[in-house]
């Protein structure tokens, strides 16, 4: 019994040794046209993945342009912690401790119908820093991001492109310089939506009303109000939001009476509504500051 186990094991072994040599004797010409076969045969079901996938799309576009109400919320949260202890390339920041908290938080409430829309936008971004130089003094959290939005647009379709619309819009800061300044946007205009995925607002009669308290740099003026918004899922898994929100004022003034703000929000979708997040945003208001505005945030992202 011994002997044959012996035997046995034996075989096993060799054949396993001869196995293993026919593989190694594969060479990397042979890997190569066994993978260029491989994805030969991927081909035709990629093919119709692909074509499968555009349907999906069509049908979403399809199912958001009828008549009913959505609404939703999502956000990015970003935190950012530093420390050093006597690290010398640091200069002056070699005992600092920085500390970084940023975040973002959206909602929408759209209610859309066979003879007018009315679109709900509100937004929400703070931030706040710590920088501690040295290890025996405590430092304050300083707010470096700060700016509420809030607006609200009424359409009534002329076409199924074009509506007749009405917009109020209003953005300032929370912690600090509540209303000073915040801008008031009240008009009328015309609305052009070709796709769920797409408006832009032209209101040529709109007033600019800013509340400030300086009043000789904010001048509240009448001009022309220019908003618009797109959302793809440039990927399966990736999604884009951008909004763009300007005022042209008909008055002549220096500093200029112009502003807008550029923004967008970057998606990585994971699992049940949890991703990668990253809103970034461009802005330009000589009556703030005579310099191009950017800020971004990039964390954790959840939309419900």
């Amino acid at each position: 019994m011994v002997l044959c186990r012996i035997w046995i094991t034996t075989g096993i072994a060799l054949i396993t040794f001869l196995s293993s040599g026919f593989v190694s004797g594969q060479t990397l010409e042979d890997w190569k046209l066994k993978k260029q076969t491989l994805e030969s045969s991927l081909a035709p079901l990629q093919a119709e993945i692909n074509r499968l996938q555009g349907e999906i799309n069509s049908v979403d576009v399809a199912i958001a342009s009828l008549p009913g109400s959505s609404y939703g919320i999502f956000g990015t949260l970003g935190i950012q912690i530093t420390g050093r202890n006597q690290w010398f390339a640091a200069g002056d920041l070699k005992d600092s401790r920085t500390a970084a908290i940023n975040g973002s938080l959206n909602a929408f409430a759209h209610r859309l119908r066979n003879k007018y829309f009315w679109r709900n936008h509100a937004s929400l971004t703070l931030g706040w820093q710590k920088l501690k130089t040295t290890r025996d003094v405590e430092a304050p959290f300083k707010p470096i991001s700060d700016i509420v939005s809030v607006s609200s647009l009424f359409g009534y379709k002329i076409s199924s492109k074009m509506a007749s619309s009405s917009l109020i819009e209003y953005r300032s800061s929370v912690i600090r310089n509540w209303n000073n300044p915040g801008y008031i946007d009240a008009g009328i205009g015309m609305t052009y939506s070709p796709d769920p995925s797409l408006y832009l607002v032209i209101h040529p009669l709109n007033y600019n009303l800013i509340l400030a308290s300086d009043t000789l740099n904010f001048t509240s003026s009448l001009g022309c109000k220019v908003n618009g918004e797109y959302k793809k899922d440039v990927l399966k898994q990736l999604h884009w939001r951008s909004n763009l929100t300007g005022f042209i004022s008909y008055k002549n003034s220096s500093p200029s009476l112009h502003n807008g703000t550029w923004t967008n929000w970057l998606t990585i979708k994971l699992m049940k509504g949890l991703g990668i997040g990253l809103e970034f945003a461009l802005r330009y208001s000589e009556q703030e500051i005579r310099a191009l505005q950017t800020y971004y945030t990039a964390g954790v992202s959840y939309s419900l």
